[in-house]
């Protein structure tokens, strides 16, 4: 609340004079002890400085002439009183005879000069109110004022060192066009009861304004000398002023800021505003709304500034339900939005992507603002390009340049990163070259955008190329383009390049962020190095940073992952003991663990888990869960979670889609798998690459080369380009069904369109060589692999050496000098084969070298260590027969469930898709 001396209490304006007013001369002779007679009664009119001069009724004066009590002059009768004040006319001159009993009228016209005078000051429809009870609040002061007419403001004066009390009194200011006569009106209830207590009643007689206006003139005439302020005044004023220090030079400071703000002996409106602001920009909802609640609670009603800041908390706590329960507040109480609220609503909406309504916001401030700037179209923009929508945004930053708006370089940004969430490499660049057309220096910003785009589309040696061009230039890197490098190093899986851009932060001088840090945790747990990667987030807390959920999810995952739930449990318990709640996502981490252990049970208890911590399972939860039952062919269980995410209404998506088909195609159950993409078309969701290639490999799976080839031609009609596993798969329906020929045109057309092909795709064709009797040809392909740059992995060797094997003992003898090559060649790499594939070899052995030699000699060096335990050889023995077909490497190549992408790979990454 303002105090009696605060410019909201000036006097400035003028107001038409009254009548016949009901008059209390001892209360208005009470009030008037501060006024004195001047010394020279016969001072000329009017004198320079009037000083007010009462006599016993001063209000007489304002009566010209006198109507009775009972006949109430009419307001329009005011006017005549003011052209006299703006055009005073000259006394006459006294008689210097006169009696000593004229004193009263001189008394008069000095008391008539110096009302004339103030008059200028007073301020129309606004009264005084005293003898207050100290306890009464500012709404039921207004309340009772309300009756005589619209209230404007309604100014309680507070006490100094009690702000829930006031100091007995406060003024009340009438709006609308009869503010005078509520203001005349109000008056005449002056002597009411008012909570046993006679109110005091007056018209504003402008002291305050007139002491206002000397005090300039003063000054401007050059005497800058200023009255006494008490100390409490000017302690106040200096707690005020270290208060806007405080906030402007340590925001970071949270606890200076709050203690400097304790401090204000009587806070106003203005640094309440200044809290909520500050509140605001650090997203604390919360302590902004308990300032602006404080703020209310003595008595001081929030304007446009406090509203608008109120609104950006909710906005950047992304509570948009408040923040327009703020909006409708405003409206009530007749505040008329500004500008900057609609750019900070529609920002608002554009972080929690919300297009709709931010676009409606918009589309307001277009109609009830006159001119628009460029931060309301750079939040419009925003929403925009982070809905991929960029063709939207690039009208509206047309229609800013043909409305004279200039576009700045955060624009540019923002299109910039538009472009890099839907991968469009050559607009981003477009972008980024019309930014330096313009005149623009490119900053580290600008550079970042680039960076991020490279390593989003996996173009690594491009963002090294940007970040190098960044040195070049003079502009340095900060901790967010090292986390991007980092980050795309991470998704490649280039550990070396992961810790070298890292030793760049530190020779920089940097100091890693969480952020940062929570990127070299996840390389370490790319890596297996689960101990290294907790050494990590003991040296965050050494450095003051407080982990987050983030930070321990890559370690209770790798845990999970290995199996070791143990200690993904103390990472779990961890986690919590440092203050971080489990989320859904944290959970989500063990589950996936498990998952891809193929421990369902275990998975399934820790969704019970969260249900019981009160934490609901979203959509990728269960989709994980439908992923685990699709990976060990449960079908029915897989359908079921899926009738569950149906029931919980949470959104289906091709994510969830995929874990179904994957769970009908490894079944063997196409038709069911025809229906589910039947629904996918009802719900209008496209198929992608990865429903294809599930719906190729179920294909594959039984051979038929008709089907899955017909789906590849969809693929290309429907403009979804096969990749690398697309066309595994189908080689490996071709290897099915014995179409070798087929398979070899496959390898070549992967050429003609640059696909590539990896090691299982070379592993398939060589299984399927070996299937059709001619491990000559799998010898060829395996050289071919080499030639082609590609290591050979565990797989590869198990099915050639196989393959050539059973071949051995009617081939011919080239096939002994390849078998004796990829022996030495597994013993080189360190290979060691299972127990029952070295039984099944052995039994191949004695068939091709009944008493041993060099092959015999060559090829035991690959057998288990206890391989010459004869107990073990007998108890193995006896079960040979149940190993064909079996090469040690987990996949049973003699039987039909070659799962070559989806039983071991979930996604590109080896996740599963939208996990996080």
């Amino acid at each position: 609340m303002l105090s009696i001396s605060s410019p909201c209490c000036s006097y400035s304006s003028h107001s038409p004079l009254f009548g016949g007013v009901k008059q209390h001369t001892t209360s208005v002779v009470s009030n008037s002890n501060n006024l004195r007679r001047p010394n020279n009664k016969k001072a000329t009119f009017p004198p320079p400085i009037p000083k007010p001069n009462p006599s016993k009724n001063p209000l007489k004066l304002l009566i010209n002439p006198p109507p009775p009590p009972s006949q109430p002059q009419s307001p329009h009768n005011s006017h005549l009183w003011l052209t006299t004040k703006l055009s005073p006319q000259p006394l006459p001159k006294l008689d210097p005879h006169v009696n000593d009993n004229d004193d009263d009228d001189v008394d008069n016209c000095d008391n008539h000069a110096a009302q004339t005078v103030q008059d200028e000051f007073k301020q129309q429809g606004k009264i005084f109110v005293g003898n207050l009870p100290a306890w009464i609040k500012k709404n039921e002061f207004a309340d009772f004022f309300r009756q005589f007419g619209p209230i404007q403001n309604v100014i309680l004066i507070k006490a100094y060192n009690h702000t829930d009390r006031n100091l007995g009194f406060g003024f009340v200011i009438y709006g609308g066009p009869n503010a005078a006569t509520s203001a005349v009106k109000a008056v005449e209830f002056d002597g009411v009861d008012f909570h046993g207590r006679i109110l005091t009643v007056k018209l504003d007689d402008g002291r305050k304004s007139k002491a206002r206006a000397q005090e300039r003139d003063r000054w401007v005439a050059g005497d800058d000398k200023l009255e006494f302020r008490s100390k409490w005044h000017q302690d106040r004023e200096t707690s005020r002023v270290d208060f806007k220090r405080v906030i402007e030079t340590q925001p970071d400071n949270w606890q200076a800021v709050v203690k400097a703000f304790e401090r204000i002996d009587k806070p106003s409106r203005k640094e309440f505003g200044l809290m909520v602001k500050y509140y605001a920009r650090r997203g604390d909802i919360h302590r902004a709304r308990e300032s602006f609640e404080s703020m209310r609670a003595r008595g001081i009603e929030p304007n446009l500034y406090v509203y608008t800041n109120l609104i950006h908390a909710y906005a950047v706590g992304r509570d948009m339900d408040e923040a327009l329960s703020c909006v409708r507040k405003m409206k009530d109480e007749g505040i008329a939005m500004s500008l900057v609220t609609y750019s900070i609503l529609v920002g608002g909406f554009a972080r929690v992507a919300d297009t709709d309504a931010a676009d409606e916001w918009f589309k307001e401030a277009k109609e009830t603002q006159k001119h628009l700037n460029a931060v309301i179209y750079g939040n419009i923009i925003y929403a925009h390009c982070q809905r991929c929508n960029m063709e939207r945004a690039e009208s509206l930053v047309r229609e800013m340049e043909e409305e004279g708006i200039e576009v700045p370089i955060d624009i540019y940004h923002t299109m910039m990163d538009g472009y890099t969430i839907i991968g469009n490499e050559e607009k981003c660049l477009i972008v980024f070259g019309r930014l330096k057309e313009c005149g623009f220096t490119p900053s580290v910003i600008s550079y970042g955008c680039l960076i991020n785009l490279y390593t989003k589309i996996g173009k690594l040696s491009k963002a090294f190329e940007v970040s190098e061009m960044m040195k070049s230039t003079g502009v340095k890197h900060n901790i967010k383009t090292y986390s991007m490098l980092i980050n795309g190093f991470i998704k490649v899986k280039d550990w070396a390049n992961v810790f070298a851009v890292f030793e760049d932060v530190l020779g920089d001088g940097l100091k890693p962020d969480v952020v940062l840090y929570n990127n070299i945790i996840r390389a370490f747990c790319g890596m297996g190095k689960m101990d290294r990667a907790i050494r990590t987030v003991e040296q965050m807390q050494k450095e003051r940073h407080r982990p987050t959920s983030r930070t321990f999810m890559p370690i209770i995952h790798g845990f999970a992952r290995a199996g070791e739930m143990r200690r993904a449990q103390e990472i779990f318990d961890m986690m919590r003991s440092n203050g971080c709640v489990p989320t859904v996502h944290t959970y989500n981490a063990l589950v996936l663990g498990l998952v891809e252990k193929r421990r369902m049970d275990r998975a399934v208890e820790i969704v019970d888990e969260m249900v019981l911590a009160g934490i609901s399972p979203n959509e990728h939860t269960y989709t994980t869960i439908m992923h685990g039952y699709a990976s060990v062919g449960d079908t029915g269980r897989a359908f079921e979670y899926f009738t569950k995410l149906k029931d919980e209404g949470l959104q289906l998506d091709v994510y969830t889609y995929e874990a179904l088909l994957k769970a009908c195609c490894k079944s063997g159950r196409m038709q069911s798998a025809l229906a589910v993409t039947k629904e996918m078309a009802a719900r209008k969701i496209p198929r992608n690459t990865f429903v294809y290639n599930i719906l190729i490999d179920g294909w594959a799976r039984r051979g038929d080369v008709w089907e899955a080839s017909d789906l590849i031609q969809q693929m290309k009609e429907e403009g979804v380009q096969p990749d690398i596993h697309t066309y595994t798969s189908f080689i490996n329906a071709c290897c099915k069904a014995g179409d070798m020929l087929r398979a070899t045109k496959i390898m070549q057309e992967m050429e003609v369109v640059g696909v590539k092909p990896n090691v299982r795709t070379y592993t398939t064709l060589i299984h399927g060589w070996a299937r059709a009797s001619l491990p000559e040809k799998a010898l060829k392909c395996f050289e071919e692999m080499k030639l082609a740059g590609l290591k050979p992995d565990k797989a590869v060797y198990h099915c050639l050496m196989t393959s050539l094997l059973s071949r051995a003992t009617v081939a011919e003898e080239y096939m002994y000098t390849g078998i004796v090559t990829i022996c030495s060649e597994m013993v080189k790499f360190g290979l060691t084969v299972d127990m029952g594939t070295a039984v099944h070899w052995s039994k191949c052995l004695r068939k091709i070298e009944s008493t041993g030699g060099e092959i015999t000699e060559t090829l035991q060096k690959t057998f288990p260590p206890d391989w010459n335990s004869q107990s073990s050889f007998n108890a193995i023995s006896d079960i040979e027969d149940s190993t064909e077909g079996n090469y040690g490497d987990g996949h049973d190549y003699g039987r039909d469930d070659t799962d070559l992408y989806y039983d071991s790979d979930i996604d590109a990454d080896g996740h599963l898709p939208g996990l996080l």
